[in-house]
This record gives structure tokens, C-alpha cells and sequence, in this order.
């Protein structure tokens, strides 16, 4: 089968999708059959979904349950259990801390890691962000979780050092901690779209006893590009001026698993944190996120106790104390049953697919005169821009915002754009099983039809 052979959504207008799903808010105060509101759910909703596990899906972090996972999420669902502590789930507490501990000896994380599990890598990088300042705080005499920012002598001094190319979620971090966007300073990146150590060490010099920098963010596997940044030069650095180093490994982290990449993320168990993402290249089903830390008391800085919860006297598992939210789902199980399912050397398989299509994709486009990439692929993501002789250069970022709007509104595949500097590129991603390499070619040439409906001279056709 093709990409060509069956739609990966309706490719309808967000006003008919609308109008389509107004039935299903239409509440009433006579119940339906479970029968029709499946029915009215099939018909009025699923054509509107997009179809993750569709060989034309080449655009973002989104895969459907793998089927050991599946188990698990509905045996999660039969029993909803939320999994806080002892208290409300013996079994799900306990598996969640179990499930935890064997992560951090799966990516060798060292006899003092832990880990907990979080709604998205969204929330994990903003409590390693909190984790890093509380630390921060205690090293100038005060506990920040009494005192908050106003204990610091000078709070526009505070800084936090990561890639231009980091993920969002630590600008909207850094205004949820009250920071503001100021302490948020960017690092150049290469021509690959990984940190430059060189910058790094020099701006670090430049701002002694300007700034203090409490924490240094590395990607691994940034959502533009897929780079992975040079884990073990920002660990040093960080670590030699007493900086919190926490690695986003929410997409990259998975390909540690593979003994062929594992140089590429060389020093990453002497970070401080890292978050991870199952939810992507494995399959499991959302939420389920993790953050580890390289020592398993620096979780102590989230504690809080209550007379009826989370008791203080409890020796029980308590898996609850580790992050804010006081209701959690069981995301351990899903995990932990696709794990068993599948099998580690099955799993790094499925992990091997997406770095080999890739790259050679990577290489077909770089024996084309019309196309042009501008990075080395780290994962599985591929950033290149179209370049037809017929259009020129000052039209080029508007040639490639055109296909990627023709792309998405027939329907049939999913691709997607980026900024890098003030260049628009196309994206492709595999995360997928489904998507093979002569879906990504089929793929580069409807880009290329496309292409040929842009008029470089005046408006598109």
C-alpha cells in the first residue's frame, strides 16, 4: 500500500470539522444507547483523526499504542487507578516505583538515580528547572520553597544557558517560576544544530559575576532538527561553575538504548535530570512522560505532606512526593507491559528504522540538484528545502510555507516546516513502524509536483 491508497485524515476545513463534532457536545437530559454514541463517535469524529500509524504520517512525535502497551492502558482504564500512593493503590504505587527503578539501571543511570513518572516533558523540564533553582537556593542560605524568588540577594542575576533550537517549554518554565523570559539566555548552535561548546565556555566566561547561571539545558534530539547536543562538554562546564545540568531527552533520549549511539549521548548519566518521553518512539500511550534524577534525594525538594495524603509516617511506596500532581495515572503499566511484549532487542529495532531511512534519505537529496539539506540527521527527523530552478531565492521560504499547506490539505500524508535562522525548511519524521523509506521518496516527489504549481514570479497558482 501506498501513501496514495487511503486518506491519513478528512482533510476537511477546521469549520467543517466543527460543525461535524457539534452533535457530540450536544448534551441533552435523555441519555443515548452506548451503542449510538459509539456510532455517532465513528461517524462524526474518527474521520477527522489523524492516523498515526498511516505510512504517510511524516511530521510529528505521535505514534498509536503498540498492542503490549494497549494491554496495559486498559487494564489501567478497567480499574482507574490512580497511583498517588499506598493509600489508594497498593499494587499501582509500588509497580510505579519498581518500573522506576529498573528505567534508571535500563539507561545505566547510576546506583543513586530515581525517577518519577509525569504528565508530559512538558511539566518534567519545569520541575528540573524548580529543582535546579531550589538548589540554587540552598547554596545562598534559604529553602525556596518557603521563600520563593524574593530569597535571592539579586533575582535578575539568575540565568539558565540552553539552545536556541530548545524546546518552548522552558520559556513557558521560566514564566511559570516567575523568572521571566530575561533569565532565559540562547546558545549558538552549529552547522548541524548542536550546541558550540567554544560559545558556550566564552559567553560562561562573559557572564561571571554578571549572571548566575543555576542551570544548563542540553537537547537530546530537538524538536526542529533532531540534534543531540555534546552532552559531555556542557556536563563539565556546568558541573565546574556548581550549574544544575538537566538534559530534554523527551524525543532523543530512547535512542541511548542503541550500543551505536550510545557515544553520542557520552556523560549523560552525570546529569542532574533528564526527561524522557515513551509516549514517542515507543509507542506508549499518553500521558506518559518521566524525569530522572542522578540522585534520588534532589526529589526531596517536591515533598509535601498532608494529614489525610502523602502522610509523613507512611513507609509504604509513595510515588506521589516526587511531583506536584495529587491524582496520577497508572502510567507504569502500559510501560511496562510493551516492554515485556516486545523485548529490548525488538524495541531497539524499531528504533534502528527511523536513523536508517533517514539517512539515506538524507543522501538521496543531497544527489539532487533541487533540494537542499541543511544538517547531519542525529535521529530521525530531516530538515531540507526545496529549491526549483523557476523560483527564485527571495521567494523560497514562501515556496516551502505553500507545499506544506498543499501537503496538509490533501490529506493524504503529513509533513511539516521549521525556522532554522531565517531559513523556512520542510521536516520530515519518522516515527511510525509503518513509514518505509519508499514512502518518504513518494513523499519528496509530491513536494516536487507541488513545487511546480508555485509561481516564482507572481502569486502561487
Amino acid at each position: 500500500m501506498t501513501t496514495q491508497d487511503s486518506r491519513l485524515f478528512s482533510g476537511a476545513s477546521p469549520a467543517v470539522v466543527q460543525q461535524d463534532l457539534l452533535p457530540l457536545v450536544g448534551f441533552r437530559d435523555e441519555g443515548m444507547s452506548l451503542e449510538a454514541v459509539e456510532q455517532l463517535v465513528e461517524d462524526k469524529l474518527v474521520p477527522h483523526l489523524m492516523r498515526y500509524g498511516h505510512a504517510g504520517f511524516q511530521s510529528m512525535f505521535n505514534r498509536v499504542p503498540e498492542v503490549g502497551a494497549a494491554m496495559g492502558a486498559r487494564v489501567a482504564l478497567d480499574h482507574n487507578q490512580g497511583v498517588t500512593n499506598w493509600q489508594v493503590s497498593p499494587g499501582g504505587a509500588a509497580l510505579e516505583e519498581l518500573c522506576c527503578e529498573s528505567l534508571c539501571r535500563l539507561f545505566q543511570m547510576g546506583e543513586k538515580a530515581d525517577a518519577t513518572f509525569m504528565y508530559s516533558g512538558t511539566y518534567a523540564n519545569q520541575q528540573a528547572l524548580y529543582m535546579a533553582l531550589h538548589r540554587k537556593a540552598e547554596v545562598e542560605g534559604f529553602n525556596f520553597g518557603e521563600e520563593g524568588i524574593p530569597g535571592f540577594r539579586d533575582p535578575s542575576k539568575l540565568a539558565i544557558l540552553a539552545s536556541r533550537d530548545a524546546h518552548f517549554s522552558l520559556r513557558q518554565s521560566v514564566r511559570m517560576l516567575g523568572l521571566g523570559e530575561q533569565c532565559l539566555i540562547p546558545l549558538e548552535v552549529d552547522a548541524d544544530r548542536r550546541i558550540d561548546p567554544d560559545q558556550l565556555q566564552r559567553l560562561m566566561a562573559e557572564l561571571g559575576g554578571i549572571k548566575d547561571v543555576f542551570c544548563v539545558v542540553a537537547t537530546a534530539g530537538t524538536t526542529s532538527t533532531g540534534a543531540i547536543d555534546p552532552i559531555e562538554v556542557l556536563v563539565e562546564a556546568a558541573h565546574q561553575r556548581g550549574s544544575w545540568l538537566h538534559v530534554d531527552g523527551a524525543y532523543g533520549f530512547s535512542f541511548s538504548l542503541l550500543p551505536e549511539c550510545r557515544a553520542r549521548f557520552r556523560g549523560v548519566e552525570r546529569a542532574d535530570s533528564i526527561t524522557w518521553d515513551p509516549h514517542k518512539q515507543l509507542g506508549i500511550p499518553i500521558p506518559n512522560s518521566l524525569l530522572f534524577v542522578k540522585d534520588k534525594q534532589d526529589f526531596s525538594r517536591m515533598t509535601l505532606f498532608s494529614h489525610y495524603f502523602n502522610r509523613e509516617s507512611s513507609t509504604e511506596p509513595n510515588p506521589g512526593i516526587k511531583s506536584p500532581p495529587s491524582t496520577r495515572p497508572m502510567s507504569a503499566l502500559p510501560l511496562a507491559t510493551s516492554l515485556l511484549h516486545r523485548g529490548l532487542d525488538l524495541v531497539r529495532d524499531e528504533l534502528r528504522a527511523p536513523l536508517a531511512h533517514v539517512r539515506r534519505l538524507k543522501e538521496h537529496l543531497a544527489a539532487q540538484d533541487d533540494f537542499e539539506c541543511r544538517h547531519a540527521p542525529d535521529t530521525g527527523i530531516l530538515c531540507f528545502q526545496y529549491q526549483p530552478e523557476h523560483v527564485p531565492e527571495s521567494r523560497r521560504n514562501e515556496l516551502q510555507t505553500f507545499i506544506y499547506d498543499a501537503v496538509l490539505g490533501d490529506g493524504r500524508r503529513s509533513i511539516s516546516v521549521t525556522q532554522l535562522g531565517d531559513v523556512v525548511m520542510l521536516r520530515i519524521l519518522v516515527m511510525s513502524a509503518s513509514v518505509r523509506y519508499e514512502d518518504l521518496l513518494e513523499t519528496i516527489e509530491v513536494i516536487r509536483s507541488l513545487g511546480l504549481q508555485f509561481d516564482g514570479e507572481s502569486q502561487p497558482r
